[in-house]
């Protein structure tokens, strides 16, 4: 599973012509991969729930998410699977099927509205239009590196 974090303003998913929207929060970039099971999900939801990168009244990255009342946009995105260490051509073979991964996002989304946290999403497999003002910036990427496994 890898995710990458981006702590934001605001942001929206636009799919066909239906724009969902957040406020403060978190965009959340979620791939699901191959070896992916439900420990994934137990392991992450909690953590981007949990993670403190909102800043305190000192200015300090202190609070999360949870903590500043934020709202989560989740995404699905398999191309952060990639692999592009040979050729020009991207290979996407860690990213899961979608009978594995569509169980494993819903999941996810679960957890995290488990959390109390207000979760918008995109759609699974669609093409779809991200806009998000990222603050800071603040970037975190999660998950296992492919040479840590």
């Amino acid at each position: 599973m890898k995710l990458v974090l981006q702590r934001v303003s605001s942001a929206s998913v636009s799919v066909d012509g239906c724009t969902e929207s957040i406020g403060k929060g978190l965009v959340v970039f979620l791939c699901i991969e191959k070896e992916d099971t439900q420990a994934a999900v137990d392991r992450y939801a909690p953590k981007v729930a949990g993670l403190r990168i909102f800043e305190d009244d000192t200015g300090k990255m202190n609070r999360s998410v949870k903590e500043v009342n934020g709202e989560v946009l989740l995404v699905s995105q398999f191309t952060l699977a990639a692999d592009a260490e040979k050729g020009r051509r991207p290979s996407f073979d860690r990213a899961a099927s979608p009978d594995l991964a569509i169980p494993l996002y819903e999941a996810f989304i679960h957890s995290l509205q488990s959390t109390g946290l207000r979760v918008v999403t995109g759609v699974f497999q669609a093409m779809m239009r991200v806009t998000l003002v990222n603050e800071g910036p603040v970037t975190v990427i999660l998950g296992r590196k492919k040479e840590e496994e």
